[in-house]
């Protein structure tokens, strides 16, 4: 019987691994629009793509003025959001090998890898990221991480908007939001909180 059970929990594992993005879409859709509603600004969903992330969801928000991006487009994952709590909890030689890759699109991006690798501790230790206008200078954001049911990191979900509608205060006080909806998609994909 144990080699049977053996057997089934490689065959879960390898469901869990070939999920498709549909599935994640579909799954993350509830608590994506709960994000929206709470927070009134656009919403990602995001997977990373070596050192890209791709936004494979998103709910706009309803501002006139609101952070650009499309479904299926991509961004660099050291710039946004989304993208550095993927970075975060993906393996050092992904990281390593990303170094060479580091361009800056406005003063704020950060370059420098140690500067980096002290980010991503500290995302590591808050369990959300940030991005102050790394990307384009007048956009900012907030995202966690969202793990399956073996507690891989395999997508983020964020928030994102203007510099001037998303102060640092504002970011700050919408993190338990970001944290809880990626801890909602998580659950509904199997990861357990206390494993």
């Amino acid at each position: 019987a144990n080699s049977a059970y053996g057997l089934t929990s490689k065959l879960w594992e390898l469901g869990a691994l070939v999920m498709s993005r549909l599935e994640l879409s579909q799954v993350a859709q509830e608590p994506m629009a709960a994000l929206a509603a709470r927070t009134g600004e656009t919403v990602h969903l995001s997977i990373l793509d070596g050192y890209e992330v791709i936004y494979i969801n998103k709910i706009e928000s309803l501002h006139a003025v609101r952070a650009y991006s499309r479904v299926g487009g991509r961004a660099p994952a050291w710039c946004v959001a989304t993208g550095k709590a993927l970075l975060a909890h993906a393996p050092a030689e992904l990281i390593a090998s990303l170094v060479p890759h580091l361009s800056a699109f406005t003063p704020l991006t950060l370059v420098d890898p140690a500067a980096l690798a002290r980010e991503f501790e500290r995302i590591r230790a808050q369990g959300y990221a940030s991005n102050r206008g790394e990307w384009r200078a007048d956009v900012c954001g907030i995202a966690a991480p969202v793990r399956d049911n073996s507690a891989k990191v395999v997508a983020a979900i964020g928030v994102s908007g203007p510099a001037a509608r998303l102060k640092p205060a504002t970011l700050k006080a919408y993190a338990p939001e970001v944290v809880k909806a990626a801890s909602t998609i998580s659950a509904a994909l199997g990861h357990r909180q206390d494993k």
